[in-house]
């Protein structure tokens, strides 16, 4: 039996004051008109309060009518066996010699009894990240797009995969980024770090967008959680100035420019070609994009190069430097972001939630119980609100801190006087390349 969730019936109440009609509510949000009007009138009589759902069993059960050993066994082999269902249930309790001559009940009776004992995963409501201002793109450099080619093998190098960068506007080719996924399979995909380095290597070239689009990648948004906590990538870029914002779900046309870049850097730079090593190939990208930016017919700008057609983008006017990053870096911008947010999140058996792959404890009387946590700007700290609404706790941000944020760029000044070990390690090889892009 499915039930609301705390957001569900949050929603209903807000709708309803909004004015909404009964019906509209129960067809957009796909529950029945009684359910509607259930915590309808429960939240007009008692408010916030009035929306919280009982926990724990009734003092009627659902199999209240039969023998104990019926439901202390089914308890007893759902705690087990947690992938047991009321089918299978109902299936065992039939061929176990205890209960042969038992009037048995109903799989929708041991469906209820599950859930009100509380066996039974209660849906997590689905809230979106707050919402990015989209940009009317307009001029260069106000949206660029970003995303990884499929892994490639290079003989002498290894595996590799593309990070491609484009300016949506000018159709600037920003950057083609040969991410190192090591000789043998064993990496799929690039990290946050890859990605930073990448961004950092073009904003020295080219200055910094206003926003940046990407996909779904579990890098850019956490694609596990219906209610997700920006990540350390979001997070970053929030605090340089810079939005991010996604592409719809399972649609790569959003991003059409940059899925035909994949293609036409490998066509120009890869095929037919070998590299003795990783920087070689590097050098190879960043010499053929004054070639692709200044000489290559663009059809979409009428036949001319992107720079030829929009001189303009050479730079965005909003300058970067490794350097001042950490100044750069402003946490109240990140602040103001997480006060529009809001986050459901479902108490485990040790009394604790997770939210930014961070974990708080709110208590063991709350296991299995939903809360909404929500962000204070002033105080810079989470909210944590039980079901009716009540402020039950206050904890601080963790893993919060520009350093975190950054990630593991090592200090400039260790690369004066020290020389790094040989072999170098991919980590190494892409920390030295940014930092050369300096001079």
């Amino acid at each position: 039996m499915q039930r609301t969730t705390l957001e569900d019936r949050i929603e209903i109440l807000e709708s309803h004051e909004k004015g909404e009609e009964t019906w509209r509510i129960a067809r957009r949000m796909g529950w029945q008109k009684r359910t509607i009007q259930k915590w309808r009138l429960k939240g007009g009589k008692g408010g916030r309060a009035g929306l919280k759902s009982q926990m724990g069993r009734p003092a009627k059960g659902a199999l209240s009518s039969l023998p104990k050993e019926v439901s202390e066994t089914l308890r007893c082999w759902r705690l087990e066996n947690p992938g047991w269902g009321p089918t299978t249930l109902l299936a065992e309790l039939k061929r176990h010699p205890a209960f042969e001559e038992m009037d048995l009940p109903s799989r929708t009776a041991i469906g209820r009894f599950l859930s009100d004992e509380g066996l039974v995963g209660r849906r997590m409501p689905s809230v979106s990240l707050p919402a990015s201002e989209r940009i009317q793109v307009e001029s260069a450099h106000q949206v660029w797009e970003m995303d990884a080619r499929g892994y490639e093998k290079i003989p002498d190098v290894g595996f590799v995969t593309l990070i491609d960068l484009n300016d949506r506007f000018s159709h600037v080719r920003l950057l083609s980024y040969p991410c190192y996924l090591g000789q043998e399979r064993v990496e799929r995909h690039a990290k946050t770090e890859d990605y930073q380095a990448a961004l950092r290597t073009a904003f020295m070239e080219w200055g910094m967008p206003d926003a940046l689009q990407v996909d779904h990648d579990s890098i850019f948004y956490n694609n596990k959680s219906k209610s997700p906590f920006p990540t350390r990538f979001h997070l970053w870029l929030i605090a340089l100035g810079i939005s991010l914002s996604f592409i719809r779900p399972k649609q790569p046309e959003d991003q059409g420019m940059t899925e035909r870049s994949h293609q036409l850097w490998y066509q120009q730079v890869i095929q037919g070609h070998t590299f003795p090593e990783w920087s070689s190939l590097y050098d190879a990208l960043h010499k053929r994009l004054d070639f692709l930016n200044q000489h290559l017919p663009c059809r979409s700008l009428g036949g001319k190069p992107p720079l030829a057609a929009h001189p303009d983008a050479v730079h965005s006017g909003r300058h970067y430097h490794l350097n001042f990053e950490e100044e750069m870096l402003q946490l109240h911008r990140i602040y103001a972001y997480l006060q529009h947010g809001r986050w459901f999140r479902q108490v485990s058996q040790s009394g604790t939630v997770s939210l930014g792959g961070h974990v708080y404890s709110v208590g063991y009387k709350l296991q299995q119980h939903q809360l909404e946590i929500s962000f204070d700007a002033d105080s810079h700290k989470l909210l944590f609100f039980d079901e009716a609404g009540s402020l039950i706790s206050t904890k601080e941000l963790k893993g919060f801190s520009k350093s975190l944020i950054m990630g593991d760029i090592s200090d400039l000044s260790l690369f004066a006087p020290f020389q790094l070990a040989l072999p170098f390690s991919w980590e190494q090889q892409r920390d030295a390349r940014l930092y050369g892009t300096i001079s």
